[in-house]
């Protein structure tokens, strides 16, 4: 007979999570979601020193000594196994990695450089592959799990920006790759946002609305939406692996 579940209240309590680039926008409000249901965090930055001290902060005065940050590039090989054992060390034990912290801007065919090519296959692809290698001992020592937050355009290609998707799409056979190779001890799953955050950069008026009038629910997501669905891979999907799920409001319905 199987198991009885844990009570979600209590599931999660005094377990590890890693997230990177979790400092503000999506990354940070899945910090929040994760820390509420009673995980300690490890949250990795670059630059986003302020907000990362402001997150802790603000976490920690609901639960003491349960947020560590860590700062460090993600385009630095040799950073990458030391944040996982930074952030291994801290509690002594590892039971989720969510792969969050994405470089993004246009690249139009033409004017692709080497230098845009291992920036955003970098940062979305390479990071991702050789952090999850990495905590994949203590995630497998614990049963954990593996979110990677992938895009809509990893199927679909935004125009503009070709190299963006290729490494999206790489994404997600990274995800589906590493859920046969880490099974049965550790699960990998996927998010595929929609249009949640517009870009810093900005798109005009027009155009969110146009992408918008393209979603089945004609209106934009919240950051919530991701963070739900992440707190539901890390603690209820107990039998969901290497699967990809689409937060988009029904975008993705649209060819």
């Amino acid at each position: 007979m199987a198991k009885p579940m844990e009570d979600n209240a209590t599931a999660l309590a005094g377990k590890t999570a890693l997230l990177t680039g979790a400092a503000r926008r999506v990354g940070a409000v899945i910090a929040e979601h994760l820390h509420a249901a009673g995980m300690n965090l490890c949250i990795h930055y670059r630059s986003s020193f302020a907000p990362a001290q402001a997150l802790k902060a603000r976490l920690e005065r609901r639960r003491a000594e349960s947020v560590f940050l860590i700062q460090a590039d993600l385009m630095e090989f040799p950073a990458l196994e030391n944040l996982v054992e930074q952030a291994y060390g801290r509690w002594g034990r590892l039971d989720a990695l969510v792969n969050n912290a994405s470089t993004f801007y246009p690249t139009p065919v033409g004017r692709i450089t080497e230098d845009h090519w291992n920036d955003l296959l970098g940062t979305n692809l390479k990071a991702p592959l050789f952090l999850s290698q990495a905590a994949a001992p203590y995630l497998k020592a614990c049963g954990g799990s593996i979110v990677n937050i992938v895009d809509i355009h990893a199927e679909r290609p935004l125009k503009g920006h070709p190299v963006y998707s290729i490494a999206k799409a790489g994404l997600v056979m990274l995800t589906k790759s590493m859920a046969r190779e880490l099974g049965p001890e550790v699960r990998v799953n996927g998010i595929a946002p929609g249009a949640i955050l517009w870009p810093e950069s900005g798109d005009s008026e027009a155009l969110r609305e146009l992408i918008l009038e393209r979603t089945a629910l004609k209106r934009q997501g919240e950051p919530e939406d991701i963070a739900r669905t992440a707190l539901f891979l890390v603690r209820d999907a107990h039998y969901i692996t290497g699967q990809i799920i689409a937060v988009d409001g029904g975008r993705s319905l649209n060819q």
